[in-house]
C-alpha cells in the first residue's frame, strides 16, 4: 500500500481531517525526502508549493540584505510551511530552510488553498496553527533580544526535540554565533545535560534543560498544547 492510498498519522493537521476532505488532498499530495539544507522558500519570491511535514523539522529564517539570518520559527510535523499562500498572500516573509533532514508532502498552494475555501475542518485546523506558529515567531523576537546564549540555546535544542522526535540533533549557526553554541554546548556538557560532538547534541536530561531553558520555551510548549486540544 502506497504512503498516501490510507490515512497519514504523521502530519498533525492531515490526520486530522474528516476523510471526506483528506480525499480531495490526497490526489495532489507529493511525497519527498528532503536534505538537510535545502531551500524551500525564498523570502520575497512567490510561494507556488505548501508542505506538510512528516518527520524531521524546517526553520524559519529572517534575513537581512547583508545576508545575516537569523531563526525565528521551527516546524515540524505537527504544522504546514508556506500558510501565508493560503491566507492570500503568496510572497514567501521568510527564508525557509530544512534544518533536519524531512519526509513531507508537498501540494501546490492553490489547490491547498481551493480545499481552504470550502470552510471546513481544514479550514479551522490551519486558523490555528496560523496563531500558533505567529505565537512561537514573536516568542522568538523577543527570546533573541532579552534571554541569555544558554537559555536560548537550550530553547532551541527542546523545540527541536519536540519537532524533530529523536535525541540526537544536528545544529547549525543561524541562530546563535558559532563561538557562543561551542561554549555553551561545552558547558552543558560538562553539566551532564547533553552529549557534544562535531556540530551534534545529544540530549541525556531533557528536565535539566527545561529547568535552564527561559520561560519562552514553556509559552511555546503551552500554545502548542492548546493547539493540539483544539
Amino acid at each position: 500500500m502506497s504512503l498516501l492510498s490510507h490515512r497519514l498519522t504523521r502530519n498533525h493537521i492531515l490526520a486530522s481531517l474528516p476523510d471526506v476532505e483528506y480525499d480531495r488532498l490526497r490526489a495532489n499530495l507529493e511525497h519527498l525526502q528532503l536534505a538537510q539544507g535545502t531551500l524551500l522558500h525564498i523570502a520575497g519570491n512567490h510561494i507556488r508549493s505548501v508542505y506538510f511535514p512528516l518527520s524531521g523539522m524546517i526553520s524559519l529564517l529572517s534575513t537581512t540584505q547583508e545576508g545575516k539570518a537569523v531563526e525565528v520559527g521551527m516546524i515540524g510535523n505537527e504544522g504546514v510551511l508556506g500558510i501565508s499562500a493560503v491566507l492570500g498572500i503568496h510572497i514567501a516573509p521568510y527564508q525557509s530552510v530544512v534544518q533536519i533532514p524531512c519526509s513531507a508532502l508537498r501540494i501546490r498552494a492553490d489547490k491547498l488553498k481551493a480545499e481552504f475555501d470550502r470552510g471546513g475542518r481544514l479550514h479551522q485546523l490551519l486558523l490555528s496553527y496560523t496563531h500558533t506558529l505567529l505565537t512561537q515567531i514573536s516568542q522568538s523576537v523577543c527570546c533573541n533580544c532579552y534571554h541569555t546564549v544558554e537559555a536560548r540555546l537550550c530553547r532551541w535544542l527542546l523545540i527541536s526535540h519536540d519537532r524533530a522526535q529523536t535525541d540526537i540533533l544536528q545544529l547549525t549557526q543561524e541562530f546563535l554565533p558559532r563561538t557562543s553554541v561551542t561554549a555553551i554546548a561545552g558547558k552543558l556538557q560538562n553539566a551532564g545535560l547533553i552529549r557534544y560532538k562535531r556540530g551534534k547534541i545529544e540530549l541525556l536530561d531533557r528536565q535539566r534543560l527545561e529547568a535552564v531553558s527561559c520561560e519562552c520555551y514553556k509559552i511555546i510548549r503551552d500554545e502548542m498544547s492548546n493547539y493540539f486540544a483544539a
